[in-house]
């Protein structure tokens, strides 16, 4: 009974020294997030910030993979050679993309397999705009002058994410991600300036279709994200939901406007006073059914993710296969 009494004590000394070592380390990191610097993947941090990090990392990398289907489809029917070849090379583009952030997120300890397992298997969320079709040429443009477009605003502030191997990864990919928004708007604007009435109707209908899906893509209000307040704490998102769905609204209605299109929101109008544009309210019942797995595309784009994944297997073990055998020549 005394020896149980002594190691309960042993015990209750050693968890009060592990809980000093994690306030000071907590108070280091806390002062480094404060100051404005970087976490490195060998740093001490909290197991939450962990998380939070693998949660968003794979996640982004996710959309990626995925947003390379609704644009894949329409490869082989772009208008012009030179279409073609812009479009494969964005689609490369967003493959080299997923590439860096699923690297990203294993120097925290999570495996690739780990995160395309639980994409395939549904625990993983992609961003809600891939779950729409594309029906149309225009819509190809649309993408990439709206879904980029949002895509850009939200990314920028990510190149000084607190976590800095995220933070040198995302450096690259925004700036592909400017030349994808640019060539969708380029394409638009040569269908509205020298296209028939035809196609002139068609890339207005096709803004009307992803312009609130677009707003959606930066998330619920700031009010209602379970995650923003603690992320922006920790230095991993710069600035809130709210805030950037607003600077791309104020940035979209101008270049619409010179583009020629109507953005569909009667309610939008520019307030002189607020500096800003008013917008009307976005539907966040559709948001909320898309993202929980009842959007128009979602078990298309999952099938067919699984089953790129499932048909690649014997490339996988080809190139394992290889590897092993350099690996075996080099120690010989």
């Amino acid at each position: 009974m005394y020896t149980q009494m002594m190691d309960t004590q042993g015990a209750e000394k050693a968890k009060a020294v592990t809980t000093l070592e994690e306030q000071e380390l907590m108070r280091r990191f806390d002062a480094r997030i404060d100051d404005g610097g970087f976490i490195e993947a060998k740093d001490w941090m909290p197991e939450h910030y962990r998380k939070t990090l693998v949660r968003q990392i794979s996640q982004h990398a996710h959309s990626e993979i995925v947003g390379m289907l609704p644009e894949g489809n329409w490869v082989t029917r772009a208008p012009t050679l030179k279409r073609k070849a812009i479009l494969l090379a964005k689609i490369q583009d967003e493959g080299g993309h997923g590439l860096y952030l699923y690297a990203a997120a294993e120097t925290l300890g999570t495996s690739r397999d780990q995160m395309i397992d639980a994409l395939h298997a549904g625990r993983a969320k992609y961003s809600s705009i891939f779950n729409y079709p594309t029906l149309s040429w225009a819509d190809v443009g649309v993408i990439g002058w709206l879904v980029d477009g949002a895509a850009i605003m939200n990314q920028v502030p990510l190149c000084r994410c607190s976590y800095a191997p995220y933070a040198r990864a995302m450096i690259r990919i925004c700036r592909e991600e400017s030349f994808h928004q640019r060539q969708g708007y380029d394409a638009l604007l040569v269908m509205m300036r020298d296209g028939t009435d035809a196609q002139r109707a068609m890339v207005q209908d096709a803004v009307n279709r992803w312009w609130w899906p677009s707003l959606m893509m930066f998330g619920p209000p700031d009010g209602e994200s379970v995650h923003s307040a603690q992320s922006m704490r920790w230095g991993i998102k710069r600035i809130s939901n709210d805030d950037l769905r607003q600077k791309f609204i104020d940035a979209t209605a101008q270049q619409a406007g010179v583009l020629g299109v109507t953005l569909p929101d009667p309610h939008l109008k520019w307030n002189e006073e607020r500096g800003h544009y008013d917008f009307g309210p976005i539907d966040w019942d559709e948001f909320w059914r898309v993202v929980g797995g009842d959007g128009p595309c979602n078990r298309e784009r999952l099938a067919e993710r699984v089953k790129a994944w499932e048909e690649g297997e014997w490339v996988r073990e080809a190139a394992l296969a290889h590897a092993r055998k350099q690996s075996m020549k080099e120690a010989a």
